[in-house]
């Protein structure tokens, strides 16, 4: 129970329909909803994004420098993949409906669809979770920098970034034509070809 808040106030909240809550949507099989304290009043610190995925599709690479993340399997299939920091190792996690893969605070992370019909749900113990995603890390870090820092030729570089869509959240894009990982369970990805592919956007995660 938060201390601070008037239980007998009529302005707080304790019922909220999740599928009402639209965080982004990049077509009818591959979607995240939300629900936090701007959606429900009386939450403490817990937050959830109920996402939807078909297969191959990926939530980008990112991190959540507030929050842990547990993301727990509903339905379907996911390689949930987060690179530990000290051992300098990706750490893939191919988890089915009922099991859970516990992320970190701070760790960079993203989880692909293994089948069509994917549904996880990210529980995270902060009332809202901060993001950085890797999207906008490639677009918004100035490319003379980049260049400079990785010795890197600059144009180059900006041809290679030119299709990065800042808040993708979900990708592929849909107009992408080249490959997707393997999303075989408990093996490291390798290219394989395929143009199942959708389009982007919108904001958090």
């Amino acid at each position: 129970m938060v201390k601070y808040l008037d239980y007998t106030s009529p302005s707080l909240n304790y019922f909220f329909d999740v599928n009402n809550s639209n965080l982004m949507k990049k077509d009818n099989r591959n979607l995240i909803n939300v629900l936090g304290i701007q959606q429900l009043n009386t939450l403490e610190d817990v937050s959830l994004l109920d996402i939807y995925l078909s297969k191959n599709n990926v939530i980008e690479p990112h991190y959540h420098q507030n929050a842990a993340e547990l993301v727990y399997c509903i339905s379907g299939a996911a390689t949930v993949s987060l690179l530990n920091p000290f051992t300098k190792q990706i750490q893939n996690y191919y988890i089915k409906p009922g099991q859970v893969a516990n992320v970190p605070q701070g760790w960079w992370h993203y989880e692909v669809a293994n089948t069509d019909g994917t549904h996880l749900l990210a529980i995270f113990n902060a009332p809202v979770p901060e993001v950085i995603l890797g999207s906008d890390i490639l677009k918004l870090t100035p490319s003379n920098i980049m260049v400079h820092t990785y010795c890197m030729d600059e144009k180059q570089w900006k041809k290679t970034v030119t299709p990065v869509q800042p808040s993708t959240f979900i990708g592929p894009t849909k107009d992408c034509s080249r490959h997707a990982y393997s999303t075989e369970p408990n093996q490291q990805y390798q290219y394989q070809h395929t143009q199942q592919y959708f389009p982007q956007h919108m904001y958090y995660y």
